[in-house]
């Protein structure tokens, strides 16, 4: 019984997980090909968001907070990268 309990615990942590990584991940809407440096930026704040999720799961969200910090500032960043996108769009 405490097997199962133990299973049916880990399976809503990770669909737990899963939702909240699903609800906050960045955007990469960047066009590579009118902007390659910033949708290049987007995709290493991807990539970074990505990463302090692994290692929210991997710590069982126990991080003081911090990584939670973090991953608000990297969608911050995604959305400055796209806003610089937008005025370079409307300058050219």
């Amino acid at each position: 019984m405490k097997r199962f309990a133990s299973i049916v615990m880990m399976s809503g942590l990770a669909f737990v997980a899963t939702a909240a990584m699903a609800q906050q991940q960045p955007v990469r809407d960047i066009s590579a090909k009118r902007h390659p440096n910033l949708a290049r930026a987007q995709h290493q704040t991807d990539a970074a968001y990505k990463s302090i999720v692994a290692a929210q799961q991997a710590n069982e969200f126990d991080l003081g907070g911090h990584a939670q910090k973090a991953k608000e500032l990297l969608d911050q960043a995604n959305q400055e990268l796209k806003q610089a996108a937008e005025v370079s769009n409307a300058n050219h």
